[in-house]
């Protein structure tokens, strides 16, 4: 999609150094994505906080010390 956008050279110009980005266009699709992703990762945190039935290193434990479990 074609955008318009006025975006401040001094940031542009960090943004393709931290990048490693060679366009300015391939500067902004990378923070865009690294944007997305950490908020998508944010809220696997939030809904990832909510589980009980989560293995517990005692169980883990239990589970690798048992026979069935071993190779």
């Amino acid at each position: 999609m074609k955008t318009t956008i006025d975006i401040p050279e001094e940031e542009l110009k960090e943004a393709i150094k931290h990048t490693g980005a060679k366009t300015k266009k391939d500067a902004v699709v990378y923070a865009v994505k690294d944007f997305n992703r950490r908020r998508r990762l944010a809220e696997l945190s939030r809904v990832l906080g909510t589980f009980n039935e989560f293995m517990t290193q005692d169980d883990l434990k239990v589970m690798r010390e048992d026979r069935k479990w071993k190779k």
